[in-house]
This record gives structure tokens, sequence and C-alpha cells, in this order.
């Protein structure tokens, strides 16, 4: 067993955070995860409500292992009330990311709880360990779903690792147990896991998407703002979003002002999204989407990376 920060914190087997992925990583993903040996994670969309949260949060529960709630910044903002739910639920861990996390972090922190803060650049790292952060994410580009699009994740890892003192774990294109094990081998405390648990029979993927996934290599995504301006969603704009290309993005990933005043197109992209069109709908993932083979289970995608263990002991 690899003994790290973040497997003697929150007694886990697999030094493996699952990414709080908005959509497809509700309860009984989380649940799934932590069940495997590592740490599910619920991932709260904007437009979830107190009550979904809650919900959520029992399920992730049910069987009694850790687990942790994603929150983004920009969005309590606008609405506090996830973050008076999670607070009630009090989960294990809590990511607060992309905006003015600040605030929150303390909120959290002085309840008593576990934060987590996902940093796109060193700057960013460096302000979620001065705001007191537990553990910093160290995200880079290749991740999917949002975030910041300024460098690549060992880049990334190795300054953020040199520039702070709290614990980092690792996120962006690791899916398989040399990518966690390389993660470790750096320093990491471990690794957050996104796209490499979106086939997974415990994922709320939908069966259009999870078919996209396993037909997509390593050069199928791209990184933009397409579908956020379309969804009219508030997003700050240096956090763009990576998905499967597809031929809406390329149609309008250099015409986004004239996308924000399309009603045509934004209907286009929610009709699309009902009908699991993804030639028009999106489907997040990262560059790790080119490693997904078949439909798994989680314990099936946790146990090969646990193999990372013996990888390292090569050397």
């Amino acid at each position: 067993m690899i003994d790290t920060w973040l497997t003697e914190t929150f007694d886990l087997s697999v030094p493996v955070v699952g990414a709080p992925m908005a959509g497809p990583g509700e309860g009984r993903l989380a649940a799934a995860v932590s069940a495997a040996g590592g740490l599910g994670m619920v991932g709260v969309g904007a437009a979830r409500s107190p009550g979904w949260v809650r919900e959520q949060a029992e399920v992730a529960a049910a069987g009694g292992a850790p687990y942790g709630v994603g929150l983004m910044a920009w969005a309590l903002e606008r609405d506090a009330g996830q973050l008076d739910a999670v607070l009630e639920v009090r989960p294990d861990l809590v990511a607060v990311s992309f905006g003015g996390f600040e605030p929150y972090v303390d909120l959290l922190r002085a309840a008593g709880l576990r934060v987590a803060v996902q940093a796109g650049t060193v700057a960013e790292a460096l302000r979620a360990a001065r705001a007191g952060a537990d553990v910093v994410v160290a995200r880079g580009a290749e991740g999917g779903g949002h975030g910041r699009d300024a460098v690549g994740t060992l880049p990334l890892l190795q300054a953020v690792l040199d520039a702070v003192e709290v614990p980092v774990l690792a996120a962006g294109g690791i899916g398989t147990a040399r990518g966690l094990a390389a993660v470790l081998a750096a320093g990491a405390a471990g690794a957050w896991v996104g796209t490499a648990l979106l086939t997974t029979h415990e994922a709320a993927s939908t069966p259009a998407a999870r078919q996209r996934l396993l037909a997509a290599d390593e050069t199928a995504t791209a990184y933009g703002r397409v579908f956020d301006v379309a969804q009219r969603l508030a997003w700050p704009p240096e956090f763009g979003g990576r998905a499967l290309r597809n031929a809406y993005f390329d149609r309008w990933q250099h015409r986004l002002d004239e996308l924000a005043t399309d009603d045509a197109a934004a209907r286009e992209l929610t009709e699309a999204q009902a009908a699991q069109d993804h030639d028009t709908a999106y489907v997040y993932a990262g560059q790790g989407a080119g490693l997904l083979r078949e439909e798994r289970s989680v314990a099936e995608v946790l146990a090969d990376l646990a193999g990372a263990e013996a990888l390292l002991r090569r050397f």
C-alpha cells in the first residue's frame, strides 16, 4: 500500500480522489470510488439546489467511507445555498475552486472541514495556500471539464510542489497506474482523477456519451468557452472547458460574441443535449479519453490505478 498524506488523512488504500464532475459525478459514483479505496467526490453544478446537494451527499455517505463535495466559487457568489448544505452534511473534504475562493475556504476551515482548491498556475496555488487550503490540486491543461489552459500537468506539478508547503494532488491526464506512479514519484500526495471514471458503470454518463468517449483518441478534445457561452453560463472567462471536439464547437469557437446573442444556436445546443446528439451536445473530458477502452466498474479502475505501487517498486 502506498502511504501519502492523502491515504493517511482519509484512511484510503489508493491515493486517488475522484474528481467532482458536475453531471457524471453524482453520489453513486462518489460512493463507488470511496468503496474501492479512493476518495469519491460529488460534483455540484451551478444550478443544483441545496436539496440536491443533501440528497447526493446522503448517497455518497451511505457506505460509511469518507467522501467529498466539489463547489464552484463563482456560483457561490450568486447563491450561497449550496455552501449552507455542505456545512450541514459535513463531508470529509470540500473542494472550492474557480473564482474568489478565499472567503469560502475561511468559512469551511472555521467549521472544521478540510478544504481543497484547484489551481491552474503557481500564482493560484500560492493564493490557495495563503487562504488556508489543506491541499492544493495542481490541475493541468490536459484535464477535462473546466479549468485553466495555461500549463500542462507535469510542469505545473513540479512548480507547485516547489512553491507551497501544503500537500499537493496532481490532476489532468492521469488515467492509468503509469500516470499515478509518475505524479507520486514527483512528490504528489495523490491524483485527482476524472476522465478515467466517465465510462464506469456507476457514472451518470449517458449511453451516447460513453460511445463517444470510447471512440475517442488522445487528440479528440478541444478547449474553449463555446458551450458555456451558448448556455449563457456565468463562468469567469479564464476558466474554459475541455470537451470532446464536435461540429458545434468547430462552428462557433471563433465566433463567441455572435454566439452570445444567437438564441437559435442556444436552443440548438439545449435540444441536442436532451436528444444526446453529440455532434452538437458536449461531452466534457480530458486528454486521458484516449486511454478509455471499455466500460468497467469503478472498482476495476481503482484496482488498475493501485498498480502504481508495483511500478514504483521497480525503481
